[in-house]
């Protein structure tokens, strides 16, 4: 079995069509209701959306079709026996809660990252999965069909880069600027998402990293900067330093404020170094290990011998779609998880860590005080700007009612 793909359950795998239900039609509801429905997912159907402004059941009519089955209340979607999966697109926060309702009906689920808000909440869905042995449970982790940061990982697990000690990422990318965070009132609020930067654009990153090398810190030590460069209360700037068992050293940095903005990835390891910059992987190999040299040489400024590796990296970024097919074939054939939805807690735990750290001034020990991260958030909803349970504000549907929620 390829090192990048995981067993999904025991389910009693059946090649009949699924039929998948779609939850939350936003930007990214939309999008996935649209690939379903054009026939890119061999053996999925598009039974049914849901979503709870009652302007979506005509919009599906219109932009779907008039076939697609129109819910505004997800359980009782859920309950009604006529779809198999649900694909989960709604805010951060109730990820979780619809993902154990659909366990509870024998629902396979795709959740869109992140996993939820807190890790508290992604612990309980996580043990709701396990309870339900049959549910086939993913998350929308594209980056995981990026074949350079699936070289990577296979670079890192074959031993190739040795012994991590290293790692750099500068994700300065996530460019935003005031007018989208303007766009709704939920957008960049402790009551509405849950977190800035860490909690919306950078899910993907924090997946990598743990995904890549197999590795979760002992500690982390952040300062993250709450609107920083926007109008907004939650972080969008963020430097991160972690510590690992093995002696290996973290640094992340990522804003929502800079331009231009930089992606570069670099990790070293006792036997080389890699770096990740504009798609391109460039591996610089040492013909021995540095260690082994260091034991050897006696001279003052030499250095191991360094060869410039023309690694190739091979296939075609399938992105969401590629997740989404992953999903149908591991609950018709029991094809292995690419992104399993289990391992959506190690991201999160990670940016859970971020902030609190940065919330009481000082080191975070892993495993996380999820007590503690709860109760520190939940003083910052209650005071924030954004008020849950409001109608749906005008500003948050776009003219052609397709962005509410990402």
């Amino acid at each position: 079995m390829s090192p990048d793909l995981a067993v999904t359950s025991s389910t009693p795998f059946s090649p009949a069509i699924v039929r998948v239900g779609v939850i939350g039609i936003g930007n990214m509801g939309s999008t996935h209701a649209r690939t379903i429905l054009s026939g890119a997912i061999p053996g999925a159907e598009l039974a049914a959306v849901c979503d709870i402004r009652e302007s979506m059941r005509q919009w599906t009519a219109e932009q779907l079709s008039p076939n697609i089955a129109f819910w505004s209340d997800s359980e009782q979607m859920m309950q009604s026996g006529t779809i198999d999966a649900v694909l989960l697109a709604t805010p951060h926060d109730d990820h979780a809660r619809q993902a154990m309702i659909a366990f509870q009906h024998g629902l396979h689920v795709l959740v869109e990252k992140p996993a939820g808000v807190s890790t508290a909440q992604v612990r309980q869905m996580n043990d709701a999965a396990a309870a339900a042995p049959n549910s086939v449970f993913a998350i929308m982790y594209n980056q995981r069909t990026n074949p350079v940061y699936r070289k990577l990982r296979e670079l890192i697990q074959s031993g190739e880069l040795g012994e991590i000690r290293r790692m750099n990422w500068i994700i300065t990318t996530w460019y935003r600027p005031q007018s989208y965070y303007d766009s709704g009132g939920w957008r960049a609020t402790w009551a509405g998402e849950g977190g800035g930067v860490l909690i919306n654009q950078c899910p993907h990153q924090l997946d990598l990293l743990q995904w890549t090398t197999g590795m979760m810190p002992e500690r982390i030590r952040a300062f993250c900067r709450f609107g920083r460069y926007r109008d907004i209360e939650v972080e969008d700037d963020v430097t991160a330093y972690a510590e690992y068992a093995n002696g290996a050293s973290a640094v992340f940095i990522t804003t929502t404020g800079e331009a231009p903005g930089t992606n570069r990835l670099e990790m070293t390891g006792d036997r080389g170094k890699i770096v990740i910059e504009n798609d391109q992987l460039t591996f610089w190999r040492l013909r021995e290990s540095e260690p082994e040299f260091n034991s050897r040489y006696t001279g003052k400024f030499g250095s191991p011998e360094c060869w410039q590796c023309d690694i190739p990296v091979e296939g075609e970024e399938t992105g969401h779609p590629g997740i989404i097919r992953n999903w149908i074939d591991a609950i018709r054939y029991g094809t292995p998880l690419l992104s399993p939805g289990a391992e959506g807690i190690h991201g999160l735990t990670l940016s859970n860590a971020m902030l609190l750290s940065t919330w009481t001034d000082g080191w975070v020990e892993l495993p996380l005080n999820e007590q503690q991260f709860t109760d520190e958030l939940e003083q910052r909803r209650q005071n924030s700007v954004y008020k849950p349970g409001s109608t749906v504000e005008p500003e948050d549907v776009p003219a052609d009612l397709s962005g509410t929620f990402k």
